[in-house]
């Protein structure tokens, strides 16, 4: 029998964003972190092996400093195109906000295909960018889970009205990459509410309205 993935999620910081822990077969993994405002997450002493961003905004990285010097051998894993966005409060958008985000160097960069294990359990890295120049996805077959970051969210997807976004870009990544999923598959999103991609397919405004190419 295959090893249980367990996801407990987070809301962090003052845009709420999902934090998710996942445990699978011994191993825990964090993705990504966001403004703990002095609290740690409550892993019960339990050491992180790898802390995992979907993508390289200020409020998705905000906790990895801290994780880092907390638990000293847990890797960074940050998708390739976002890497620069790790050291620059300009570009991870976090000085728009009066604030200056910055987050260790990763010490593994994530392209589009890869597999990211998490004890047992194997998560494909999908290309969801768009959003950001590098942002991606990861999705659990066994498990039958998509955590997608700020790309697709319950009834929306991810803002493109800021710098190094590209409305089309995401469009074509969700049609292409995540909505050819399995209709249950969950959705856990960096904001709000889980949802499915079946839903997603069937009632995302979005969705209906982009065209299909």
């Amino acid at each position: 029998m295959a090893a249980e993935v367990k996801i407990d999620t987070f809301i962090t910081g003052p845009l709420e964003t999902n934090t998710y822990v996942i445990r699978c077969g011994g191993s825990c993994a964090v993705v990504d972190p966001g403004m703990m405002e002095g609290e740690a997450l409550p892993l019960g002493g339990e050491a992180p092996a790898m802390i995992v961003l979907t993508h390289g905004h200020g409020d998705h990285i905000a906790g990895v400093a801290a994780l880092k010097a907390a638990f000293g051998g847990v890797r960074l894993l940050c998708p390739a195109g976002d890497a620069e966005m790790l050291s620059d409060g300009a570009l991870n958008l976090s000085l728009a906000f009066g604030l200056d985000v910055t987050a260790p160097a990763a010490d593994e960069l994530l392209e589009p295909g890869q597999m990211v294990a998490i004890g047992p359990s194997q998560w494909l890295v999908l290309d969801s960018s768009g959003h950001t120049p590098g942002g991606v996805s990861f999705y659990c077959a066994e498990a039958g889970v998509v955590i997608t970051g700020d790309s697709l969210f319950a009834g929306s997807i991810g803002r493109t009205d800021i710098p190094g976004a590209s409305t089309g870009k995401l469009l074509r990544n969700i049609r292409r990459n995540l909505l050819t999923l399995p209709d249950d598959t969950r959705v856990l999103p960096g904001h709000g509410p889980e949802t499915t991609i079946g839903c997603e397919r069937r009632t995302n405004p979005f969705m209906l309205a982009a065209p299909r190419r």
